[in-house]
């Protein structure tokens, strides 16, 4: 039997730690350096196999796993669901920490899955590929810009082609000297950027063993390597989910309700979800569109032009074949088979 709850406040420097009995009597909240052996030692003192509440903040990866080396057991909690299920208006460390320890006390922590850590090392490669193939775009749209502020035309179906890119260059003169250095600048960044993510996919092959989950979700239309590695990612245990549209939640794909007497209506979708899949369903939404005239049969072109239809909006038919994907991908995931086209 838990014989004490303890509720832990992290920061960047410091953490606050605060415990509560059995009987709900407070003890006097603790602020611990992370100082790594100092921390250690602090964790060492705390009974046998305590229970401890922190937040879902930056730092949450180390401090998870100095806990499980100590033997203790870690409840990481949803940070703004937290916040309004705790009591009074001032917000202090102490507070926090004694708020997250009470909240585990009477069993109403809204505790989110901790990722094994190596899952959430495999993690990071993947993450910072995606950084970098979304700076390149930003990128690109930037040169693409400059260029045609000073309607600098280059016939071809991609600026940065070989081709393409030699006639710019030696069109560089009819750009101001600063702009023209700037261009300069920026196609050596392209070719940095090029090269890295060339190099973190030779990683990732390496680092991502092979899966059978990332193999069923490539079944998924429109889902390749890197995004079916990016599902199964940030997916990690599909039996957390109770549903297929808890996934779908999860990745935020699901508008908000609103609803008051016979006043009822859809808001947008929270941005309070799992950007990174998030990202991964939508770009698989955004292929369907443009692969759509190759599969006039298949349900998510239909599914895409019944929505677009209605809508009039590229967005939120993206959004509905995104969330099509999600929930399709609990059942795949959970049933263990490959994606079948559904019945009409």
């Amino acid at each position: 039997m838990i014989k004490q709850f303890i509720g832990c406040d992290a920061h960047k420097a410091f953490s606050v730690f605060a415990t509560i009995d059995e009987n709900g009597e407070y003890g006097k909240p603790i602020r611990v350096g992370h100082e790594r052996e100092i921390f250690r030692k602090f964790l060492e003192m705390l009974e046998p196999e305590s229970h401890i509440a922190l937040e879902t903040s930056g730092c949450y990866y180390w401090i998870v796993d100095e806990i499980a080396r100590a033997g203790h057991h870690a409840h990481l909690a949803h940070a703004t669901t937290a916040k309004r299920r705790m009591e009074g208006r001032h917000k202090t460390n102490d507070r926090d920490a004694g708020g997250l320890a009470m909240l585990l006390h009477n069993g109403t922590l809204p505790e989110v899955w901790i990722p094994p850590a190596e899952l959430r090392d495999q993690r990071e490669m993947l993450r910072w590929r995606m950084w970098l193939s979304h700076t390149r775009s930003r990128l690109k749209n930037r040169m693409h810009a400059l260029v045609q502020r000073y309607n600098v035309t280059v016939e071809a179906a991609d600026l940065f082609g070989d081709g393409a890119r030699a006639e710019l260059l030696s069109r560089r003169e009819e750009v101001p000297p600063h702009s023209r250095e700037s261009l300069i600048d920026q196609l050596q960044a392209l070719d940095w950027l090029e090269t890295r993510i060339k190099e973190s996919e030779k990683q990732l092959k390496t680092i991502l063993y092979p899966s059978v989950e990332r193999s069923l979700l490539d079944s998924l239309p429109c889902v390749g390597p890197i995004l079916s590695a990016v599902m199964a990612l940030e997916i990690g245990d599909v039996k957390r989910f109770p549903g297929a549209q808890h996934l779908a939640s999860y990745a935020g794909l699901v508008p908000r309700a609103r609803e008051s007497a016979d006043w009822k209506r859809q808001e947008r979708c929270p941005r309070d979800c799992n950007v990174y899949l998030k990202w991964a369903y939508v770009e698989a939404g955004n292929l369907v569109c443009v692969h759509r005239r190759s599969w006039p049969g298949k349900h998510v072109v239909r599914l895409y032009d019944k929505v677009k239809k209605k809508s009039k909006m590229h967005g939120k038919a993206a959004m509905a074949v995104a969330r099509h994907l999600a929930e399709a991908s609990y059942w795949v995931l959970t049933r263990q088979t490959e994606y079948r086209e559904p019945k009409r």
